[in-house]
């Protein structure tokens, strides 16, 4: 299983809300270290305390800590057989343990993490992460361990009556996976149409990239950018204006804005900005402009892997 899930560690707690508070705070900035201290020490306090618990294995997910994660959020199973959400976590915890592991570690650990994912989606018919997880779980699995596209288009089904934009993003995702590009952007034209968020267009993006339809792809991130007008737009164009030799001009442009308004809001760092005007220029085969932007991209991060590749590359035009 390559891709598997992506969860969401976000607590519902009714104590201490400082406490809450700082240690989301911690994992907003990354801080996931003084973040698991800081929860740990919490939980150690108040051991019985189910939110406490979640707080802690939230903390251990967000690090990848996956046994840790899995033990915290097999208490809350234990304790409350009822909460979906607990189900839910715990099945997500296993899913991504078993990513990790070999083949055959991975077929012990799969009969659990289907089984916490149906007693979720049982407990609460409206559980989407769930559904979106048994989504792509049914889709991953090989048949002979009980994977099923008609099982996964179920639930994409399920999501549907649920919200609308998330059943066809699934089934947008379940195409796309069955490798029928057709009909996949059909669906994700659908959640765009009816949803509109740049999760929408993104997922129409990546999709004409991976069929290496790069003039549909700039031209899909145009659009979310008309509606959305966020920074990171700029980037993308740039992205792939370098990666696939087209539309330069656009994507010197974008980038340059890109860099000009970069904000931490920006989820990709200035670099990578530098690094895809560099691709540019050396598509260009200008030599002196292209140097100058990796060496730009090196001076902010020296061990910046793919931009000492590139800067290989380009001083071999």
């Amino acid at each position: 299983m390559k891709k598997f899930l992506v969860f969401l560690f976000i607590p519902i707690f009714s104590f201490s809300q400082s406490i809450v508070s700082e240690v989301n705070l911690l994992i907003k900035q990354k801080q996931f270290v003084k973040a698991e201290l800081l929860a740990s020490n919490y939980a150690a306090q108040n051991p019985n305390n189910l939110n406490a618990i979640e707080l802690l294995g939230d903390a251990y997910g967000h690090q990848k800590k996956w046994d840790d994660a899995i033990e915290q959020y097999k208490k809350l199973v234990d304790a409350n057989i009822d909460n979906a959400n607990y189900h839910y976590k715990y099945g997500g915890a296993l899913g991504r343990k078993a990513q990790e592991v070999n083949k055959f570690q991975a077929l012990g650990i799969i009969g659990d993490v289907k089984e916490a994912f149906l007693k979720a989606a049982e407990l609460d018919p409206k559980h989407i992460d769930t559904r979106w997880a048994l989504v792509e779980l049914f889709m991953q699995l090989p048949g002979i361990v009980g994977g099923s596209k008609k099982k996964s288009l179920q639930y994409a089904y399920e999501l549907e009556q649920i919200s609308q934009v998330d059943g066809y993003l699934a089934k947008g995702y379940i195409y796309e996976y069955d490798k029928d590009p057709k009909l996949a952007e059909t669906y994700y034209k659908k959640a765009i149409e009816v949803g509109g968020s740049l999760t929408c267009y993104d997922k129409l993006t990546s999709l004409y990239e991976a069929e290496k339809q790069p003039e549909m792809a700039i031209a899909n991130i145009e659009k979310a950018h008309a509606k959305h007008n966020k920074n990171h737009l700029n980037y993308q164009i740039g992205k792939v204006s370098a990666d696939y030799n087209i539309q330069l001009d656009k994507g010197e442009r974008c980038l340059k804005i890109y860099i000009e308004n970069h904000s931490a809001e920006d989820d990709v760092p200035i670099e990578w900005a530098y690094f895809r005007l560099a691709q540019i220029q050396k598509n260009r085969s200008n030599k002196t402009e292209a140097l100058k932007w990796i060496d730009k991209a090196l001076m902010v991060r020296s061990d910046f892997i793919q931009a000492q590749d590139e800067r290989g590359k380009i001083l071999s035009l």
